[in-house]
């Protein structure tokens, strides 16, 4: 239950943090690479301060394969989800996220797990609430392939990010190295691609909130495992990220046909809840 309430909460904010992100990028305020540097740079430094807090930093060398994988999946999927923060709707690319809970499942087929008849109903009522959605008309499709991108890839970043820290890393340690691989990736592409100064962003205030408000759900998140079962945290998580989406989208962006959003999300919490049984 704690693990629920943690996820529940960090999507709050993640929502929060991608709504001022959609905003700024369509008010052309900042670059996509500088966004995301802005976005990662409070927590990569948090994260190193938790290490030399704790005086151990606990790594493997067992686990760089795997994590030179899941850190070349990281920078993919970060420059993903920022284009579809400014293409998508909200509500939009919050449903289509939902698509990463099935593929996990198919992932498992697929390596010899069984998969029961209350989640293959789970599957079925995620893909009948999506096919509604989409079937509405006036519900914006633009951006949706990118979200769906942002699904597929985070199949593969969470599954090697738990296989990680169950047998090689320490949390603290995992989430260091990734944070500071995007770090890296990000700033010179800010400076020499998209031609911005990160850092002068930081003169104003918004950024500044942004990037400390990006620390609350990627260190509840990244904690949050321990809590409760991988599928349990991960359904409870992407239903609560949807909510959030249809409020926002329709608060703050506009959105229209609300009454069969919300439709749509009761049968996809449904569904989530059959996938985690």
């Amino acid at each position: 239950m704690f693990g629920v309430i943690i996820v529940f909460l960090s999507s709050f904010f993640v929502e929060i943090s991608d709504s001022i992100s959609k905003f700024e990028l369509k008010q052309k305020q900042i670059g996509l690479y500088s966004l995301a540097f802005v976005n990662s740079l409070a927590i990569t430094l948090i994260f190193i301060g938790v290490n030399i807090f704790q005086g151990e930093f606990i790594f493997s060398p067992a686990s760089l394969p795997t994590l030179g994988l899941r850190a070349v999946l990281e920078i993919i999927l970060t420059y993903i989800a920022l284009e579809a923060i400014a293409q998508a709707d909200r509500s939009t690319h919050g449903f289509v996220r939902i698509l990463t809970m099935p593929f996990l499942l198919a992932v498992d087929f697929l390596l010899g797990y069984q998969i029961n008849n209350f989640q293959l109903a789970g599957i079925l009522v995620v893909i009948f609430s999506l096919f509604l959605f989409f079937s509405c008309q006036g519900v914006k499709k633009p951006g949706a392939w990118l979200s769906f991108g942002t699904a597929v890839i985070a199949v593969a970043t969470i599954s090697l990010y738990k296989y990680d820290i169950t047998y090689y890393n320490s949390v603290a340690a995992e989430q260091t190295i990734i944070h500071l691989v995007l770090f890296i990736f990000l700033l010179p592409m800010a400076f020499f691609k998209a031609k911005e100064n990160p850092f002068s962003f930081f003169k104003h205030k918004v950024f500044c909130f942004q990037s400390l408000l990006n620390v609350i759900p990627s260190f509840l998140n990244s904690y949050a495992y321990a809590f409760a079962p991988a599928s349990i945290i991960l359904s409870a998580y992407r239903s609560s990220a949807v909510f959030w989406s249809v409020v926002s989208g329709r608060a703050y962006f506009h959105e229209k046909h609300f009454l069969i959003k919300m439709l749509c999300l009761i049968l996809l919490i449904g569904g989530i809840i059959l996938l985690a049984l």
